[in-house]
This record gives C-alpha cells, structure tokens and sequence, in this order.
C-alpha cells in the first residue's frame, strides 16, 4: 500500500481551518473528498499543522494511503482537478516511506506573519495580511522578540483551548524585518501551542506602538498567565510557510 506525500498551498479564508469539523467546509476535508473522487478510496490525510480558521499555507504536508498504485504526477493532477474552484493547490506529491507521517515526523515548523502598516485600507492583500494603522518600530519589535527565543513555559501566549499536554516549547527563532509597509514575522520551532505565534505577534505591535517595552514582553512571558497576552493578531496574516522533516 503506497504511502502519499503532498506538498500544498491554500488561502485559508473560506474554511474553518485545516481540520474536518462540523461548522463548514476544511481543507482536509476537501482534500479527503477530492481523494475519493479520484480514486473511489475513502481516506482522511494527516497533515503537519491544523491551521485555524482564516489562516494559509505556502506549504503545508500532507501524507495518505491508497491502496492502489498510482504515478504520482497522476495523483497531482487529478487532486488539482478534483479540488477546483477551491483555493487549494497541490504543488508536488512524492511516494514516502510507510513509517512517515506528516505530524509526527517533522523536525521543524516555520511561520510567517505579514502586516502592512499604512493607513489606507488593503485592496489586494485583504484576508491575507494585518492591517495595522499606527506606525510600527519593526526594529524595537525585533529586539524585544528575542526575549522569547530558547525554551520558556508559553502558557502567556496559549489558547485556554490548547490540548497540548505541557506548555513548554522551545522557540528557535523569532525575527521582525520590514521592507517599506510591510512587516514579516518569522516563528521557528519544532511545534507551537495553540494560537501561540498569533499571541505572540498581537503582543508585539504592543511593542511596535511603544505601548510596551521588551521588558514588558518578558514580564508577560514570566507571568505564565493568559491574561497578562497582548490582543490575539487575526488569523488572516498567518501562513504555515515550511516543513522540516
């Protein structure tokens, strides 16, 4: 039984996050009826992050099982057909080893976060960045970023929804650059909590506005409490960037 690897790109906008749920449609639940429809197999893929509601993948993995054989150029071309008009795109798919799975077996999850600061409202980049109108200082927020690096309990910027068993997480890189109006947020870590870049990108246009310090970051941070977070950034400027296995 060949084991199945996609690679994917999706605007998240119209679904309720990767995962199959019952309030609407999602993107792994299109993905598993394109599947069918193509090859008659009722499978559910697995993929390497449940992206919420609203947010996008440049590439997120995906991984299945069919029991026929089929070319996996085959398989691409006929999800892609399969999946229109949706914004769900199939960039690659590759045979895998029968013990990969597309969670468990990656090594690192990269984040972007895009916000355009300016004060006329976004045309193009509507649902796909933040728009923020006050200035930002993109490098105090790079600065006060770094208090975040390394292992830390993030209990501070952790959905009081998060299933995950602990909240300590090992943050490898957290870094702000600008280029004009727009300002990248990129998050590193072999996996994050729930809502935890989004908390930790609301609590740094905090900084950014000279609301907050770094050391006002760090005693959010330390307090290992929900309510010391900044305001959650919406899920439109999100995207799962890359997958390290």
């Amino acid at each position: 039984m060949p084991r199945y690897k996609l690679t994917l790109e999706y605007d998240g906008t119209p679904f309720v996050g990767w995962q199959m749920q019952e309030n609407g449609p999602s993107v792994q639940g299109r993905l598993s009826e394109a599947i069918k429809a193509f090859s008659g197999e009722d499978t559910i893929p697995r993929g390497a992050g449940r992206t919420d509601a609203g947010v996008h993948a440049m590439a997120q993995i995906a991984h299945f099982d069919l029991a026929k054989d089929w070319a996996c150029d085959k398989v691409r071309d006929a999800l892609n057909a399969q999946l229109r008009p949706d914004p769900i795109s199939i960039l690659n798919c590759d045979t895998a080893a029968a013990d990969f799975d597309a969670r468990y077996s990656a090594r690192a999850r990269h984040y972007l976060y895009r916000m355009v600061n300016r004060r006329s409202p976004l045309a193009l980049d509507r649902d796909r960045a933040w728009h923020v109108i006050p200035p930002l200082d993109a490098a105090a927020m790079h600065s006060a970023a770094q208090v975040l690096i390394g292992h830390h309990d993030f209990t501070t910027f952790r959905s009081t929804e998060c299933q995950a068993p602990s909240p300590m997480k090992t943050l490898d890189r957290l870094a702000v650059s600008h280029q004009g109006e727009d300002i990248r947020i990129e998050a590193s870590a072999r996996s994050f909590l729930h809502n935890q870049v989004r908390s930790m990108v609301g609590s740094l246009r905090l900084v950014g506005e000279g609301k907050w310090t770094e050391a006002d970051l760090r005693k959010a941070l330390e307090a290992r409490d929900r309510r010391a977070c900044g305001p959650v950034a919406p899920p439109c400027g999100l995207y799962l960037a890359k997958v390290d296995y």
